[in-house]
């Protein structure tokens, strides 16, 4: 007990001294006309101070100015499994839509608490996964035709117990690689802190690089430890990371929202040139 007590707090320094560290200047990442990208834990709406406020995660979302957002916990966990959002607020007031999908009843509005929210583009396929573990968990695979390109986003919301959170990250792994060459992000709470080989996200390796841009998001009263993510395939994609840290985003959720710049354009520009070389490697080769 005493030595996974200090492992644990050897964990949270090495997240403190690594707070809130950024890929590339934002201000840059606007300039380039980049896509942004956030994931936020809405706690089911429940605030720091207890208080159920739907209105003020509506707010936040619509502080973070994404494009795509991906929301965890936005039904409730048991019975009707009710949507805890106005989706039609959200619509007129942060110009954002939700991806359609099967929820678990008439009521609700996400798989295992999940939506996807969107700003423009089309929906070409839609894939709602069962994640395996002890808690109902689940995943959100979406294929997107946006202006830039096309991108798959898979939207995630882990367990809480290691063992599941790495067969979890091994099933999300494979659902990234039949993208058919399309651009992937992987966001969402993924509820892993530690780096490097300990880390159950380590499954997701080599395709994602989960040591990439972790920023702390929760608790969001002061912010230790990195459970929320951004992460991007080629690992090149995301070009910035940050948390959205305002004094409304303090309170609402016990999360503080994540966001992110991806930058399409170069991603499949280098698609394509790495398309070349290997088909003129081809063609050397049977000269």
């Amino acid at each position: 007990m005493a030595k996974a007590q200090g492992n644990l707090s050897a964990g949270i320094m090495a997240a403190i001294r690594k707070r809130r560290p950024t890929v590339v200047n934002r201000n840059a990442a606007v300039d380039r006309g980049d896509i942004v990208i956030a994931s936020y834990n809405i706690h089911k709406c429940v605030g720091t101070d207890g208080r159920f406020d739907p209105s003020r995660i509506a707010q936040v979302i619509a502080e973070i100015g994404a494009d795509i957002v991906a929301l965890q916990e936005a039904d409730q966990r048991f019975g009707e499994r009710a949507g805890l959002l106005d989706l039609e607020h959200l619509r007129r007031e942060a110009h954002l839509v939700s991806v359609p999908i099967s929820p678990f009843t008439e009521k609700g509005h996400g798989w295992h608490g999940n939506v996807l929210l969107i700003r423009e583009g089309a929906v070409s396929h839609v894939r709602q996964l069962k994640l395996p573990g002890v808690e109902p968990r689940g995943a959100l695979v979406v294929d997107l035709d946006l202006k830039a390109g096309p991108l798959r986003v898979i939207a995630a919301h882990l367990g809480l117990l290691r063992h599941s959170r790495a067969r979890q990250a091994e099933m999300l792994l494979k659902a990234s690689a039949d993208g058919a060459g399309r651009p992937t992000l992987l966001i969402g709470d993924l509820n892993e802190w530690r780096m490097g080989k300990r880390s159950s996200l380590s499954f997701l390796s080599p395709m994602f690089d989960p040591s990439h841009a972790a920023v702390a998001s929760f608790p969001s009263r002061f912010p230790l430890l990195p459970l929320d993510r951004v992460l991007g395939n080629p690992h090149h994609l995301v070009t910035s990371v940050e948390v959205h840290d305002s004094p409304l985003a303090r309170v609402a959720s016990d999360h503080l929202p994540v966001k992110a710049s991806i930058d399409l354009k170069a991603a499949q520009k280098d698609d394509a040139d790495g398309d070349e070389a290997r088909l003129a490697d081809a063609g050397q080769g049977k000269r």
